[in-house]
């Protein structure tokens, strides 16, 4: 477990230093000097005395610190769901597997555990630390020591509980991610009101350019902000659905290739 916890805490700084690259290249080669183009038009037109309705480009929505932060943070939470939706997927394919061979009309006895204990220890060391691995090896030892068939329905239960806990601890970082996203927003509106208030005096003389520009920050920074959330949000409720009927499934396996099988012979 500590070298998965490793691997995926460098894997999230690797995914961190990548985004943030990626975007700022972007926004350097790309976003800011159209945006500068068309601002420095649009103030050209208005000098001029020209009636025109600037049109909202895109460049320009995004142009702002916070809009780039917030696309940094998107693409980082992104990599993370993606990391971790591919570690379930990795589980789920340990459940088209037979690892423990009954056929009908079997019984497993607790003399028997061993045996069926041996196809899940010959696993590759990684796929002994999946859900269905743990669960099915505590088992058939509960049910080797006890010999108590409900003891076996007790640790399977467990074992999912505390896995279904640990997943959803673990998108805590996610979680925290969606709710920093519109927070970095409402900071770019502060900063934008602010700034249009700074610049109040220059509006009564009848130069409103840098008022409106400003205002222009608060609102596209809380637009882009809350557009990311709402998208941030409905992945990490995907990849939430996908990790509990993961669990779920990792149950009715148990249930049906397992516990059902298990006997104790009367003495």
């Amino acid at each position: 477990m500590k070298t998965k916890f490793s691997s995926e805490f460098v894997y999230q700084v690797f995914a961190l230093l990548v985004s943030v690259i990626i975007v700022h290249s972007v926004y350097v080669g790309v976003i800011r000097p159209n945006a500068d183009a068309i601002l420095e038009q649009q103030v050209a037109l208005q000098e001029a005395g020209q009636n025109f309705a600037p049109s909202r480009s895109l460049y320009v929505v995004l142009r702002d610190f916070e809009q780039e932060t917030c696309i940094i943070l998107m693409l980082w939470s992104m990599a993370i769901m993606g990391y971790k939706a591919q570690a379930a997927r990795r589980e789920r394919q340990l459940l088209d597997r037979d690892l423990v061979k009954v056929r009908d009309g079997v019984s497993i006895l607790p003399e028997d555990a061993r045996n069926y204990m041996r196809p899940v220890q010959a696993l590759p060391e990684h796929e002994q630390g999946y859900l269905l691995a743990r669960v099915l090896l505590n088992a058939l030892q509960r049910f080797s020591s006890t010999r108590n068939i409900q003891d076996v329905s007790s640790v399977v239960k467990e074992i999912s509980e505390n896995e279904s806990d640990r997943l959803d601890s673990e998108l805590s970082m996610i979680r925290y991610i969606a709710w920093a996203i519109p927070s970095i927003g409402f900071i770019g509106t502060v900063r934008g009101i602010g700034e249009a208030l700074g610049q109040a005096h220059r509006a009564v003389q009848g130069d409103i350019a840098g008022v409106t520009a400003s205002l222009g920050v608060a609102f596209n920074s809380t637009f882009v902000a809350l557009v990311i959330s709402i998208i941030i949000m409905f992945l990490v409720h995907q990849l939430q659905l996908t990790q509990e009927r993961l669990v779920l499934d990792n149950q009715r396996y148990c249930d049906t290739n397992l516990i059902r099988f298990l006997q104790v012979r009367k003495r």
